[in-house]
């Protein structure tokens, strides 16, 4: 059976409405995908659940459609607590940052320019939209916030009081020793979310080359900072976001 197409829709969804679609979208149902009149598509909005609903034409490049009954309701749909600090890296990778922590279940993702972030210009327009079609794809009801670009320290303070902040912190204590050494290490990422439970979090990952020192001492002494260790391995920022969002929903989230 082929899949039934699934679209974000900002406008009220109730029984038997009539919602007229945005260009692009009439362009993706009539032109792209070749859809007729009555073809069926499912559409929801972020606080109304999900509707079935079927295609209208209303002239040969806008559709409309029609609202034929809730298929899920919103209530019951709690999304996970959780917050993903960011620091951009290049276009391409920041884009799948974005694309998987919509499809991980994060509820907040903030852009964060720290002192090494390589990738200053921020187009959040743009982190919405690929935020918007992973929502579809993935049957979320909801859209993920996706926040103003903030420096370190606003991006901590604006975050609710006595949330969890997983600092994702690859170094050791060891100056002149590569990669840190192995003294003054995070403890493993796992070991430390066993007692995490329960609570809202935010993640948070750094740009290649990691935290500035000064930025690193300042998350260490910071209170409500859990520093953890995602392996042996230095990873790629957005492996490590992804990585640590995968360990954060199978023990916290809503994987159990």
């Amino acid at each position: 059976m082929a899949t039934i197409p699934r679209l974000y829709i900002d406008a009220p969804l109730a029984a038997s409405g009539l919602v007229a679609l945005d260009d692009e979208q009439s362009n993706y149902l009539l032109r792209v995908l070749r859809l007729e009149d009555g073809a069926p598509v499912r559409v929801f909005n972020g606080r109304d659940g999900e509707w079935s609903a079927s295609v209208k034409k209303a002239s040969a490049r806008r559709a409309e459609v029609t609202l034929t009954g809730q298929t899920r309701p919103q209530t019951g749909q709690i999304r996970p607590p959780l917050t993903l600090l960011f620091a951009p890296v290049k276009k391409d990778q920041t884009d799948l940052i974005i694309e998987k922590a919509t499809e991980l279940g994060a509820a907040r993702m903030v852009p964060v320019l720290t002192e090494r972030t390589q990738t200053r210009t921020v187009r959040t327009d743009r982190f919405r939209k690929i935020a918007l079609e992973a929502a579809e794809q993935t049957e979320r009801l909801d859209l993920p916030e996706i926040a103003d670009a903030a420096g370190l320290d606003a991006a901590l303070d604006a975050l609710p009081e006595g949330m969890a902040v997983i600092f994702c912190d690859e170094a050791g204590e060891e100056a002149e020793a590569p990669w840190g050494g192995e003294a003054g290490r995070a403890r493993p990422m796992l070991e430390v979310l066993a007692g995490l439970k329960g609570r809202p979090a935010a993640i948070l990952t750094g740009p290649e080359g990691g935290f500035a020192p000064a930025e690193r001492a300042y998350l260490r002494g910071r209170a409500e900072t859990w520093p953890v260790s995602l392996g042996p391995r230095i990873l790629r920022a957005e492996t490590a976001a992804i990585s640590a969002m995968t360990l954060w929903q199978a023990v916290c989230g809503d994987w159990k």
